[in-house]
């Protein structure tokens, strides 16, 4: 559907009851309607355009003699036809990254994409996300020690001091010297690097006879770099959610706190999200989900607006937002998300 599909009166008519829904969560009545819009319009007409927009799918109904809602389809097409997104202030600006600035002093960089969340969590009033992938983390340090006869620790600094441990099984009878030899080969060859380009130049060096390592350390090292990696597969992520709490508030309904409870149970399929903002990082700029357009937030009528951010080199190495009710302030949430995305990117640039 286009703007050309509406006539004037009946796009002024749709965007009042879009926008009064989105302040109110309530249905809108023809009579308010026609007090708002600044034409000589008397509620009958008004009424006779709203079941014209309920006929082509734009609204609905919830009761018979209750006024309209935007419908999923309706939203999509006022987001995408009719929203005047704003911008930020200046002061709007500075606070955001005075608060996300604040974490980079700790110089880990999960703290810096946890304070992001939670600041998007308090402005917009809904739960911030943030989903990023350890795989692309550059790495500083890794070391093997053993702590069982059969086990070892393998453990991970990154450059922005973020750490990580991971147990992994070793063959009977390994030497404690051969987790010493697989440690220091591999810091002699990591530093700076992700764990996909640590694996690519392991892979040449043996290629061309320039490995050292005997036969044991190299199974630590597989092992190690295994059990960071999912077995050489991309990793699926670390997902960050603050300020849950707030879709708690401004219930109208016992329908609204089914709808949360659902939403809560979407937040929990860990896997499901991830795959969702996954999405997100197929292209640049702000991608918004509405309901049931995605199959995760299908029942609980959630909506998604989230934006990609990047590294020193350019690449998205993952993708922040804020998740609420479809009733959100799009015009206030997505220059946010946009802005907070581009901030981070410059933080870890």
């Amino acid at each position: 559907m286009s703007l050309s599909d509406l006539d004037k009166r009946s796009r002024d008519i749709f965007r009042s009851i879009v926008e009064t829904y989105l302040e109110t969560g309530e249905p809108v009545g023809s009579r308010n309607v026609s007090r708002t819009l600044g034409m000589s319009l008397s509620p009958a007409s008004v009424r006779n355009v709203m079941a014209d927009l309920e006929h082509i799918g734009l609204l609905h109904s919830p009761h018979t003699s209750a006024g309209r809602l935007p419908t999923e389809i309706g939203l999509r097409f006022f987001i995408d036809a009719l929203l005047e997104v704003g911008d930020l202030s200046q002061e709007e600006r500075r606070n955001i990254e005075v608060q996300v600035r604040a974490a980079q002093q700790s110089r880990s960089t999960e703290q810096v994409l946890t304070e992001a969340s939670q600041m998007l969590s308090g402005l917009s009033m809904g739960a911030g996300v943030v989903l990023t992938h350890k795989s692309d983390m550059r790495l500083k340090h890794m070391e093997f020690v053993r702590i069982e006869p059969l086990k070892a620790l393998a453990i991970l600094v990154g450059e922005d001091g973020a750490v990580e441990n991971r147990v992994l099984d070793l063959p009977p009878g390994l030497p404690t010297s051969a987790l010493t030899e697989a440690s220091n080969f591999l810091n002699a060859h990591i530093r700076g690097r992700t764990l996909s380009e640590v694996r690519k130049e392991l892979e040449r060096l043996q290629n061309e006879g320039q490995s050292e390592l005997d036969q044991l350390s190299r199974k630590v090292i597989d092992a190690g770099l295994a059990v960071w990696g999912n077995g050489g597969q991309a990793d699926s992520g670390t997902l960050i959610v603050r300020g849950r709490s707030n879709l708690l508030t401004d219930l109208e309904a016992v329908g609204d706190l089914e709808r949360i409870r659902l939403l809560f149970d979407d937040l929990e399929s860990k896997r499901d999200l991830i795959q969702l903002l996954g999405l997100a990082e197929r292209g640049d700029g702000v991608r918004i989900f509405i309901g049931s357009e995605n199959n995760l937030f299908s029942l609980s009528g959630s909506s998604l607006v989230v934006s990609p951010y990047r590294d020193s080199n350019q690449r998205i190495v993952g993708v922040l937002g804020v998740i609420g009710p479809t009733r959100l302030n799009y015009a206030r949430v997505i220059p946010m998300v946009d802005y907070t995305a581009k901030l981070v990117s410059r933080i870890l640039g």
